[in-house]
């Protein structure tokens, strides 16, 4: 693993694409330069071999199996486990829940502990820049016990005003949403801030790490927040595999989510008694082979090390931005003092859906639209920008490619 003083250099990350098969191709005859990795991220020979060799193998439903195959299956599984705890600071493997994706960690908050433990009156503060997953979970649980959600604005910059965030938040507040980092923007937002003073007005802090996750150094305890959420296929995973984190005594003091199997010490007609966390909120048979491969992704990325990852995303973000100031007519979304590394954008007179399609017959893929973050755009103006977002994988002749690739649209769009 590298030192936090080393970086991935261009050299380092050309290596690294070789790991990674999907991008050994072209796309429509050309070189495929993969700009998308906000929305997913590609898979590491690594991730797909472990996946494929567990199904090969090791495959079996998880726990009570009295067979060998089971056996394996569930030390994966739990092995899996402890591994998500270990990467992410967490003191106990038990506080790991496996779940689908972020999308339903913060479903499973908003409605287990949201309805358990919000009513009339009481206020949820989100940020202008959530995604649409960390807004409306909790429009459903404020409709269902009468809170009311706040929302904390941004500056011209995609920063968050904290000077409002300070003035909304009081003693009504039960509950703080925000993401580590805006997938429509690339802010990195104060996290530690925000939970010290949520908690210091009582208030528990619900943080959403997708785009954190796989390039910025996350440790819960060192954050201090109740619940942090996070997807696997944005971390170099496979998909279908997400993660929630939450303190040992707030999970065990939530109801269940979804019942079934699994979740379950007993179960008669008259009455339920149910499994302790986390096998409380993992009912039915769970994604198996998802934490296997998520495993791997996360051996995969602390073998290269997360800080030189960061860094490296840092420095092609301060290239691309520096480049992409030259071509006529573009205005940057979002320029924020911290930043990861996503780069949104909007070209004078030309539809982001059309940059998108000419870059893409040149074997250049980016994303447009509104990026599941429709209050961001309202709040630029904008009906959706173009995002290009980088891995690890990505390199200084990527964003010259992406760069040449602007300058074409504008020649062909004017």
């Amino acid at each position: 693993m590298r030192s936090q003083a080393e970086q991935v250099t261009d050299a380092d990350a050309d290596r690294y694409r070789q790991d990674f098969p999907c991008l050994q191709q072209e796309a429509h005859g050309k070189p495929l330069v993969y700009l998308d990795s906000a929305a997913t991220s590609q898979k590491p020979r690594a991730v797909i071999d472990a996946i494929s060799r567990f199904y090969e193998t090791s495959y079996s439903n998880v726990h009570r199996g009295a067979h060998l195959l089971s056996e394996r299956a569930t030390e994966a599984y739990e092995g899996a486990r402890s591994r998500v705890a270990q990467f992410i600071g967490a003191a106990d493997p038990r506080e790991i829940v496996f779940v689908r994706g972020a999308t339903e960690a913060i479903n499973l908050v908003a409605a287990s502990y949201g309805r358990a433990n919000l009513q009339a009156g009481d206020e949820i503060l989100l940020t202008e820049m959530e995604h649409h997953s960390n807004i409306v979970p909790w429009q459903l649980i404020a409709e269902q016990t009468g809170a009311v959600i706040r929302v904390v604005p941004i500056s011209d910059d995609g920063e968050l005003m904290m000077d409002r965030f300070d003035e909304l938040l009081g003693e009504r507040t039960k509950l703080v949403g925000v993401g580590h980092v805006s997938n429509a923007l690339g802010t990195i937002n104060p996290v530690k801030e925000i939970v010290d003073k949520a908690h210091a007005q009582g208030a528990v802090v619900l943080v959403d790490g997708c785009q954190a996750a796989p390039r910025v150094p996350v440790d819960v305890g060192e954050l201090g927040c109740d619940f942090y959420a996070f997807s696997g296929h944005k971390l170099y995973g496979p998909s279908g595999i997400g993660v929630l984190w939450g303190r040992h005594e707030l999970l065990e003091a939530m109801p269940p989510y979804q019942g079934g199997g699994e979740m379950i010490q007993r179960v008669t007609f008259e009455h339920t008694t149910y499994a302790k966390v986390p096998q409380k909120f993992e009912a039915g048979t769970p994604n198996i082979a998802g934490p296997v491969g998520l495993h791997a992704a996360m051996d995969y990325v602390a073998g290269i090390g997360l800080d030189a990852i960061f860094a490296h995303e840092r420095d092609l973000l301060a290239y691309a931005t520096e480049a992409i100031q030259e071509v006529p007519g573009v205005r940057l979304i979002g320029t924020a003092a911290e930043k990861a590394g996503i780069l949104s954008f909007v070209m004078e007179g030309i539809h982001p859906h059309d940059i998108g399609t000419i870059l893409d017959n040149q074997g250049i893929a980016v994303r447009t639209g509104h990026h599941c973050a429709q209050p961001v755009m309202d709040r630029f103006q904008v009906p959706a920008t173009t995002r290009a977002s980088f891995g690890l994988y990505n390199t200084r002749a990527d964003v010259d490619a992406f760069i040449r690739g602007l300058h074409e649209v504008r020649e062909i769009l004017g």
